[in-house]
């Protein structure tokens, strides 16, 4: 383990990132430097600066007395020059950080706790142990999450896809929260007990059931000094588990207060969060029945929270209690993508209504049973009441109280005498040619359509399907030019279903500007 090479990389690291500190040194409470970088431009001394640990070490112990751990404590004090900031990594070893003296240590010090974090990883570290040495960026990941709010995923719904997001683990201290993650990412368990200094993050990239899931494991001290903090550590969570420990009634009563903080300090509301009784390897000595952790779970929200016990030693459940978390991630995850997709097309719609005043939309398949279009357009709340008048098997007609009126039709038989646009699919998946009786049916539609009125064409087809070859089959008889129709070729492929809500508000698109033509 080269811990020189460790330190270099995330001491450099945290001077590029924070212009306002000037030097970085780990050193124990001798004053002996074990680690340290400084800019090239700044004059301050690092064994000058080491000494004046020592120095301020009887003050950094009579605050460790007053933390349950005694392992931990925090000063800062400021010189003409410099602002300076002292953390206990252990009870040997200190951080120390030189900050300029117009410096904000406010704004840097929620990171000195994860730097001190990686120092005491990188001092406790062994051979074949994983760091990640990363320096994150909170505000980053506020604005990725919202950027994520308002992204439309582009992938059918019911498909794998890849998801990225940030998980946080919190609980009581000694719950075993950072060796649930280490059993996780490294197959390894450490009986070395020592506390998270404010905040650890593992990232991990996992399969799931086909989908492919990049995650960041935000590790969250369980210290009340650090929970001023913790609203900064928590930005853009979009999953959680809360932690305690089966042997430790304490931690399973306080999971209640994780839980409101959680909800107080996410911005996100209703994430997916898992409840987690952890060391289930030691049942001998187990004070919280699992019928208590299923009553807690069910009992934190309105639609109850899912419980799991798990065992940081053996592994027990801890894969599946990652899995767990991940699976109800991407149905939330799904099922906003939706939400997003049908207000899109709801507004489109309205949209359309404002300058149509009355909208019929027409779909036309070979059997109504399948027809995409219709059934996704009823299945959208946002649009108000409907009412059948007509609903058999080649014939259908809602007409809505907003202006909207939906019909279905099969091939043989449909009427377009008030329709706006039409959107008809043919299936040709495994063939080389059209059906000749296609190209008549698309005729009948541009005949009876009234002018300025607009035709989307699908084509459903296979991934080695020649396309191109299809369409220009379908040649549009001269003498039907002066209809003055829109006429849209476009290609469904195995992601139709999402891709549906895309095509009718591109159908919405040449329907108004078909009208404007002259």
């Amino acid at each position: 383990m080269n811990r020189k090479r460790l330190f270099d990389e995330i001491l450099n690291n945290f001077l590029e990132r924070f212009s306002d500190v000037e030097a970085i040194i780990i050193s124990d409470v001798e004053g002996l430097v074990i680690a340290g970088e400084k800019r090239k431009d700044t004059e301050s001394n690092i064994e000058i600066v080491s000494v004046l640990t020592t120095l301020i070490n009887p003050v950094l112990e009579r605050i460790r007395n007053e933390f349950s751990f005694k392992k931990f404590g925090t000063a800062s004090f400021d010189t003409d020059e410099h602002r300076l900031l002292f953390i206990t990594i252990d009870e040997e070893r200190i951080l120390s950080l030189i900050f300029n003296s117009m410096a904000s240590v406010e704004k840097v010090a929620p990171y000195t706790y994860f730097l001190a974090e990686k120092s005491a990883q990188i001092l406790n570290s062994s051979e074949g142990d994983t760091l990640q040495l990363a320096i994150p960026d909170f505000d980053y990941e506020k604005e990725r999450h919202e950027r994520l709010k308002e992204s439309i995923c582009q992938s059918a719904l019911d498909e794998c896809v890849s998801y990225s997001f940030k998980f946080v683990i919190v609980g009581n201290h000694e719950v075993g929260k950072t060796s649930l993650i280490r059993q996780f990412v490294e197959r390894k368990f450490s009986r070395d007990y020592r506390a998270t200094i404010g905040l650890n993050i593992f990232a991990h990239n996992f399969d799931f059931q086909g989908n492919e899931l990049s995650v960041q494991l935000w590790d969250i001290g369980a210290q009340q000094y650090f929970k001023r903090f913790r609203r900064i550590y928590y930005n853009g969570a979009e999953a959680a588990f809360i932690v305690f420990d089966i042997t430790n009634r304490e931690s399973f009563e306080e999971v209640k207060d994780w839980f409101k903080e959680l909800n107080e300090l996410i911005d996100e509301s209703d994430i997916p969060i898992i409840l987690v009784g952890n060391k289930d390897d030691l049942a001998e000595q187990r004070v919280v029945s699992i019928a208590e952790g299923e009553a807690l779970a069910k009992s934190l929200s309105i639609s109850g929270i899912e419980y799991i016990e798990t065992s940081a030693l053996t592994g027990s459940n801890v894969k599946d209690a990652f899995e767990l978390i991940a699976y109800h991630y991407i149905i939330k995850s799904k099922k906003k993508e939706k939400d997003l997709i049908e207000k899109s097309l709801t507004e489109a719609i309205v949209s359309t209504l404002k300058e149509l005043v009355i909208l019929e939309l027409t779909f036309i398949t070979e059997n109504l049973n399948w027809n995409p279009g219709f059934q996704t357009i009823i299945n959208i709340d946002g649009l108000g009441e409907f009412s059948k008048l007509k609903d058999n098997h080649n014939e259908k007609l809602y007409p809505y109280k907003n202006g909207l009126i939906i019909s279905g039709y099969t091939y043989d038989e449909f009427t377009l005498s008030n329709s706006d646009g039409v959107f008809i699919i043919f299936d040709a998946r495994e063939k080389e040619h059209i059906d000749p009786k296609w190209k008549e049916t698309l005729m009948n539609v541009i005949r009876k359509l009234r002018k300025k009125r607009a035709v989307l064409i699908g084509l459903r087809v296979s991934d080695d399907t020649y396309y191109p070859q299809l369409m220009e089959e379908f040649v549009i008889d001269k003498d039907l030019e002066e209809k003055v129709v829109s006429v849209l070729f476009l290609k469904i492929g195995s992601d139709y279903r999402e891709k549906i809500y895309d095509n009718i508000i591109l159908l919405l698109d040449l329907i108004v500007n078909t009208r404007k033509l002259k």
